[in-house]
């Protein structure tokens, strides 16, 4: 499935189409490896022909979003259950329909093809990225971008041999001028010395309840859909979203809506990797199917060498599947002004700083200052992480994407330290240099998986 890079003709050609589009030709022309055999398309002015790989649930924002965006078309539909394809069709594409696809390898043999957004299971993430890079697509691929560590890595070594191609993590908040300002506002000083963020993830959602093995619906290719996994019976509690609370395809909610607040907390207080996790929690309350935590509190420690006391920064995070309190007040001292809350969910994060400390969510962030903790500067402001994607094809510019593939995977790799160090019931000491546990063979055996033939991740890109 491994498919070597173009030449350096054929970087060349696509480096040339890429200056021809962001000039406005009114002709272009590349040529994008696929599957090992160069091709050559032409658009008409600069548009791009995106696909988008599953398409139940959060696929259908992407199609969505891509529709309203000016000269991209949204070409193809790929998903391995068929059934979903003539509802999608009738809602989301009116002007056009697109070419359909169940298997993504034939999806990545189509030429006129520019771009994918992957939006399947977790499990299938970083594969399926790694095998549209190889392809010459270029890719936003959803959070999180890997299953596990090591498919992480081979997602960053896959988009660095191909610094051609654009390759987009889903943190889609690095988009936004809320979340830019925030950063620039805590690292040039706002707060002082910031020590440690926390990242809160509560989320109001019930049992998951239990079903029985069956055999798989009519329509649906449940063999590509298993890919990576491990072969097991269909269960509707291991299909449609409910993978999310299963090892085998999810990473629980602090790898879902959690790995949001994971990237923001990180980027706020300067981090990459730590030097130390320790998690625990549990599947509390409910006796059902779902085998990831539902209650989580994980603490990572990382170096400061700037820093003051034992010179460390501290980033916690915490899930919560039931009921949730009021942590992220905006006007604390007006009762019932709340900061992107309800009685059902709190998502953001907290900075705490020498100078005061700070609240934010998705599109707004306030500082409070002072012995008093006066309200402070703040900021707000939504982007549009599509349209990014769009602009860094058409520019040949991936840092115009706004969602740098590294950054994903050091968000993303404190997920799944996390989750070790809960899996294993201890805490864990990391080797930043060498991305590894320190003297720890059982937990370094869990920074990857066996993969099921063909769907393997390769340790080569």
């Amino acid at each position: 499935m491994n498919a070597s890079h173009p030449g350096t003709t054929s970087k060349l050609q696509r480096r040339a189409f890429l200056a021809r589009t962001s000039a406005g030709a009114m002709a272009l022309a590349g040529a994008p490896l696929l599957w090992g055999q160069e091709k050559t398309f032409r658009a008409a002015n600069d548009r791009v022909r995106v696909a988008v790989i599953g398409i139940h649930g959060m696929g259908q924002s992407h199609i969505a979003a891509y529709s309203k965006l000016p000269n991209v078309e949204v070409a193809a539909l790929c998903d391995v259950d068929e059934n979903l394809f003539a509802e999608v069709i009738r809602k989301h594409c009116k002007n056009k329909t697109p070419k359909t696809y169940t298997d993504l390898r034939r999806l990545y043999e189509d030429k006129s093809i520019d771009a994918v957004s992957i939006v399947t299971p977790n499990h299938w993430h970083a594969l399926a990225a790694i095998w549209a890079i190889q392809a010459g697509k270029h890719v936003s691929v959803e959070k999180p971008c890997c299953h596990n560590f090591f498919e992480g890595r081979m997602l960053v070594e896959a988009a660095d041999k191909h610094p051609d191609i654009v390759v987009q993590d889903g943190a889609e908040q690095r988009s936004n001028p809320c979340a830019q300002s925030m950063a620039k506002f805590l690292h040039e000083g706002g707060l002082g010395e910031v020590y440690m963020a926390k990242g809160i993830c509560y989320k109001r959602r019930d049992t998951i309840g239990h079903f029985e093995d069956e055999p798989a619906p009519s329509g649906v290719d449940y063999d590509l859909w298993l890919g990576p996994a491990p072969k097991r019976p269909f269960n509707k509690n291991r299909f449609h979203y409910n993978w999310h609370w299963n090892w085998d395809y999810g990473n629980g909610d602090i790898g879902n809506q959690g790995v949001h607040e994971m990237d923001v907390a990180r980027w706020g207080l300067g981090v990459t990797l730590p030097t130390r996790v320790c998690a625990m929690g549990g599947h509390l309350m409910f006796q059902d199917d779902q085998n990831t935590p539902n209650v989580l509190i994980a603490t990572f420690e990382f170096p400061n060498p700037a820093g003051r006391g034992e010179k460390k920064k501290l980033l916690q995070f915490e899930v919560r599947h039931w009921w949730v309190n009021r942590e992220l007040d905006l006007a604390p001292e007006k009762t019932g002004n709340t900061y992107m809350t309800s009685a059902a969910n709190t998502v953001g994060n907290l900075f705490y700083g020498a100078k005061g400390y700070m609240a934010k969510n998705a599109n707004e962030w306030k500082a409070f200052l002072g012995p008093k903790l006066e309200p402070g500067p703040s900021g707000t402001g939504e982007g549009n992480h599509y349209a990014d994607f769009m602009d860094a094809i058409r520019a040949g510019k991936p840092a115009l994407a706004r969602g740098d593939i590294r950054e994903g995977f050091y968000s993303c790799a404190l997920v799944h330290l996390a989750n070790i160090s809960y899996r294993l019931g201890r805490s864990l000491d990391f080797d930043p240099a060498k991305m590894e546990f320190r003297n720890d063979s059982e937990a370094n055996a869990m920074l990857s998986r066996n993969y099921r033939s063909p769907f393997v991740v390769p340790n080569r890109v």
